[in-house]
């Protein structure tokens, strides 16, 4: 999996969270604040060059004000956004999505595929 790739599969991901996101508050009145965020995060997908400005702000409104959400937010994506974003992550999953990083990396490197959905499945579950 190169750069591009990567970039593409946790656009995907940002995708399927803001549709999930959106979805789950259908009932919500468009103007509430709640809502407005998932508009934002449904909307962050197609600003391809602003992604890395505007996301790391969205994702710490979603932490800090609306907590309850958070845990359906993709750690994945989290690791993606890096800077302000890994303060929530623990020190056991930034290590963790470091080792999976430096595999994909030696992978690139070394000319090989890279199955990050395995090699995720695979690191996550033995810690």
């Amino acid at each position: 999996m190169n750069d591009e790739e990567y970039r593409a599969y946790c656009k995907t991901l940002l995708a399927d969270f803001a549709d999930t996101f959106m979805t789950r508050l259908g009932d919500l009145p468009g103007d509430h604040p709640l809502r407005t965020l998932a508009s934002r995060f449904a909307s962050l997908t197609s600003t391809p060059d602003d992604v890395y400005a505007l996301g790391p702000p969205l994702i710490a409104r979603l932490f800090d004000s609306f907590p309850a959400f958070a845990p359906t937010f993709p750690r994945q994506l989290l690791w993606f956004f890096g800077g302000e974003c890994l303060h929530y992550m623990t020190d056991e999953e930034i290590v963790q999505f470091q080792q999976l990083e430096e595999m994909r990396a030696s992978a690139l490197q070394a000319g090989e595929s890279f199955d990050l959905a395995r090699a995720t499945n695979r690191l996550f579950t033995l810690h």
